[in-house]
């Protein structure tokens, strides 16, 4: 701004002199007068010091100022990621949804369709065998009015001859006893209640195979990227190189017994932890016949011995559950529980909530719970536990860690 401008703000309106100083104490533009009357032993600097004071604070409010704009930027470009993902949420929820219900609205239409064919089938079948019993009762008619004809004529004969030697036409043509004969209509009385129950039955069958599908889809968003640790593998254990895959081998080699290894045990842990939250992990298990999976609490016993046939329990910071002799399923509960398995998992998907002390166990390709354990109390790193089992030649298949969501 040029200095001769604004001259009537430049000056001080009580004394008329020029401000040409700034009084810190009061915040204001002083003139030379105001210092020794009304400012008298106040803080008072001259403007220019003020000046580049102010321009420092100025730099640093714009500064601030910038890095809110820029705060608030990246806040929108946030909003803006949640609302498409929302959307996208929104999008597969709807699809879903109408795959659900229209699978669900083709069952009734086909209950429906069902009902009506089991009604029509009914009484088609009543309408031929009433047809058939009209059919029969009209040819039967057809054969007395013909006897009938010829009785009267008889009767009218006066050849006495001819009306003896005519004995057949004395008595009706044999005939059905129709007296028990009847078309009962048919009984449709149950048929609906049945369809109905039917309907709810098949039903409650695609429900329960939705909410399963629905609650394995939830678990797997939760899903974690783990590597075995060759630090903690029993020395006959084989790893892959890319720490994704483990078998047992027939030769133990020469390890270094470091405290993380397990000596007797023939597992191995990731070297992921988890101390917090949900974790899922899925592990391929096609073609074995024995193998544990699970996860287990940092401080267990690594050198303690250990059988295979009895295994330890979440007392002993195990939750684990295992396939024995190809057929067996158990929890390592204690007492142990034997699980009800309708058909070999080829995957199974583990599920860990930390704070809420759930370990879950799903078929992941039939998309069924195996076992859950709950009501757990951690207060530890928990470790994703793989024990590929004993060797044998059936058995040898390998554990593989498997990405989430690829059958």
């Amino acid at each position: 701004m040029d200095p001769v401008e604004n001259l009537e703000g430049r000056m001080c309106t009580k004394h008329d002199k020029p401000l040409e100083l700034f009084c810190k104490s009061d915040q204001t533009c002083v003139c030379m007068l105001c210092t020794v009357l009304d400012h008298k032993n106040h803080d008072v600097v001259p403007l220019e010091e003020e000046y580049e004071e102010k321009k420092v604070e100025l730099k640093l409010t714009e500064a601030e100022i910038q890095q809110m704009i820029q705060k608030r930027r990246v806040k929108i470009q946030e909003i803006k990621h949640s609302v498409d993902l929302s959307e996208e949420d929104a999008g597969r929820e709807k699809a879903e949804g109408v795959q659900v219900f229209t699978d669900l609205m083709e069952s009734v239409r086909r209950g429906l369709k069902e009902l009506l064919k089991t009604i029509e089938e009914k009484q088609e079948a009543t309408k031929k065998q009433a047809e058939a019993f009209i059919r029969e009762l009209e040819e039967e008619i057809s054969e007395l009015m013909k006897r009938s004809a010829e009785v009267e004529q008889l009767s009218l004969s006066e050849d006495h001859l001819h009306l003896l030697q005519s004995s057949n036409i004395h008595q009706p043509p044999p005939t059905k006893d129709w007296t028990e004969v009847s078309v009962c209509p048919s009984s449709f009385e149950g048929t609906v209640v049945r369809a109905v129950s039917q309907l709810e039955e098949t039903l409650s069958k695609k429900m329960k195979k939705w909410f399963a599908d629905a609650e394995l889809k939830r678990v797997q968003m939760f899903a974690v990227d783990l590597t075995l640790d060759p630090e903690t593998a029993h020395p006959r254990l084989i790893l892959s190189d890319d720490g994704k895959q483990v078998k047992l081998g027939y030769v133990e080699k020469n390890l270094p017994n470091n405290p993380e290894r397990f000596y007797y045990w023939l597992c191995v842990l990731t070297k992921q932890s988890f101390s917090s939250g949900r974790f899922y992990f899925e592990v391929q298990v096609e073609g074995k016949t024995w193998w544990y999976l699970g996860v287990i609490r940092e401080s267990v016993d690594r050198k303690r011995f250990m059988s295979l046939f009895s295994p330890p329990s979440p007392q002993d910071g195990y939750w684990i559950i295992c396939l024995i002799n190809g057929n067996e399923y158990n929890a390592s509960a204690d007492p142990p529980v034997v699980l009800s398995v309708k058909s070999g998992p080829q995957k199974v998907g583990v599920f860990v909530d930390y704070e809420e002390g759930v370990v879950s166990f799903y078929d992941v390709e039939a998309a069924a719970l195996i076992y859950s354990f709950t009501g757990c109390s951690f207060t530890e790193k928990l470790f994703p536990f793989f024990c590929p089992g004993g060797y044998d030649v059936i058995n040898s298949a390998p554990l593989i860690i498997s990405p989430v969501g690829v059958n």
